[in-house]
């Protein structure tokens, strides 16, 4: 049970500190239209979490917005949802991480209706270890819909992705749903840089977790995922839409920091021959968003924490999320929904826990300019 030590005083001292605009936002909320009451309920949610008055999991008001989501599009063939990049330690070692994960389960199970799925993004893990597998496995347990896994880096290279398996299945794997086309893969393949050094299965995972660590080798799909792919495709229908779902973005973005899958060159070609592809990536832990050819390309939020965007090569599409307050310690996080229309196309939902949620839509990306408040501005942080 959550207490605030807090005395009276005290909590109307802090919310009295706003500033001249806080305090006109707020006036307005006499005669407000439903869009005007959540995003200022979403602002001062946010400063009630800097402030540290009310527990994470108490912003019903967060799941009020997440619950109709600004943007969504009325004619939507079917919805998803996504809770991604978790990086959970053993039990106890980390309760903010966990307190997190609960928090964007009980975002999802509040979705009405109910989502058809939900995606997990991969980095359940931090360090891969039985525990902390366990631990997640637990938590998203909870999820109401149907989870489809994806497998993160940090879950893979302690053991090579043996517990993963036992947990959760294969580590790539396809369906089909309502018309659309599904494909996992396990975008963080990388060659062994371990043997030779003869590094102890826990050097080897503190390497790949250090992410800029360059004695490890950049991510990859790998030819064994590539032959498959092919295989899989083969048997699809040339305008069937494909939505992918990788760990690492299936493009080159910033190789420094791993933001980068090796062969996505040789993945996108066996992706062309379709009119519509989609992929849906974590990793990088930020709203991020692009365009190649045919192929549109969607980031998801990190429960855990936001990363700050790469110094170069940001995607002009990319709608920015700007530098992170240091004294809260959701904000730049989230987790969100997916609404993925008749045509194949997806409307992408950021569901920031302390900022108004955002929105990218297919018909934004299909026109040749950034979405509204979007395009490349430099890196952030």
């Amino acid at each position: 049970m959550y207490r605030n030590n807090m005395t009276r005083k005290e909590i109307e001292r802090r919310f009295a500190e706003r500033r001249p605009e806080d305090e006109k936002l707020l006036r307005t909320l006499r005669n407000c239209d439903r869009r005007h009451f959540l995003r200022t309920s979403l602002r001062f949610a946010g400063m009630a979490a800097a402030a540290s008055l009310v527990p994470h999991q108490s912003f019903q008001l967060v799941n009020v917005a997440h619950a109709a989501i600004p943007g969504a599009s009325p004619d939507q063939a079917f919805r998803f949802a996504y809770i991604s990049d978790t990086h959970l330690y053993d039990r106890g070692l980390d309760h903010r991480f966990v307190t997190s994960v609960l928090k964007a389960v009980e975002d999802v199970n509040a979705l009405d209706p109910q989502p058809d799925f939900v995606l997990f993004g991969g980095d359940l893990a931090q360090l891969g270890r039985p525990g902390e597998l366990e631990l997640g496995r637990q938590l998203l347990g909870e999820v109401r819909a149907p989870l489809r896994m994806i497998v993160g880096e940090h879950d893979w290279y302690l053991d090579l992705g043996e517990k993963w398996r036992e947990f959760f299945g294969p580590d790539y794997y396809s369906f089909d749903h309502k018309g659309i086309h599904f494909v996992a893969l396990n975008s963080v393949v990388e060659k062994d840089f371990w043997t030779e050094k003869g590094y102890t299965p826990e050097e080897r995972m503190a390497i790949v977790a250090g992410l800029d660590d360059n004695r490890q080798s950049p991510f990859e799909v790998g030819a064994e995922q590539r032959d498959w792919l092919q295989k899989d495709l083969a048997q699809v229908e040339r305008k069937t839409p494909i939505i992918v779902f990788s760990h690492s973005p299936l493009y080159k973005l910033y190789k420094p920091w791993n933001f980068w899958t090796d062969d996505a060159d040789e993945v996108q070609a066996l992706l062309r021959p379709f009119k519509t592809v989609t992929v849906i990536h974590g990793h990088t832990h930020q709203l991020l968003t692009n365009r190649i050819r045919n192929i549109q390309f969607h980031g998801l939020l990190s429960t855990a924490w936001p990363w700050p965007y790469a110094p170069e090569g940001l995607p002009e599409y990319t709608v920015q999320m700007f530098r992170a307050d240091p004294f809260n310690a959701l904000d730049g996080c989230g987790d969100g929904a997916v609404d993925v229309l008749p045509n194949g196309r997806v409307d992408k939902h950021y569901n920031l826990w302390a900022r108004n949620p955002r929105t990218v839509t297919a018909k934004q990306l299909a026109k040749r300019r950034p979405p509204e408040g979007g395009g490349h501005q430099g890196p952030s942080y």
